[in-house]
């Protein structure tokens, strides 16, 4: 009863395709810097590209089903890329702040990574919830 009342939840299966999503963005990236050869900044932007397209097709399936786009895919992809890439500054803002500015632990690379993940994971899904896969009756017209 607990587990299916978790499985219920946007948030968690949010948080589940986003894991997901950060393994794949982890091998896009480990292929595009050994096999594609690009460099360490033209290979996060292939590699965040891959993700954050694997994460839309995820969340539009799993956690947003009822809700997402039944025509209009390229639209909802482009707004899903940009709620996530504003996602992608605040995590990277809160990771360069607490390693820049913060003492022990939290100014810990490792620490910091996990605090600017949580707030990006938050910053996504509200920004998902509300700019992307809303319901149609609450779109403006």
């Amino acid at each position: 009863m607990f587990v299916e009342r978790l499985l219920r939840s946007r948030f968690l299966r949010f948080a589940l395709v986003g894991g997901a999503g950060f393994v794949v963005n982890e091998a896009a990236l480990a292929a595009a810097l050994r096999l594609g050869h690009l460099d360490k900044y033209s290979g996060w932007l292939c590699a965040f590209l891959v993700a954050v397209t694997f994460t839309w097709w995820g969340n539009r399936t799993l956690t947003f089903r009822d809700i997402a786009a039944r025509k209009g895919l390229l639209g909802e992809w482009a707004a899903f890329l940009v709620a996530n890439s504003l996602g992608a500054v605040a995590n990277f803002g809160v990771y360069s702040a607490l390693v820049t500015f913060a003492a022990k632990p939290f100014g810990d690379p490792f620490v910091a990574v996990a605090a600017g993940t949580l707030v990006g994971l938050m910053f996504n899904f509200a920004a998902s919830q509300r700019f992307v896969f809303r319901d149609q009756s609450t779109k403006p017209r």
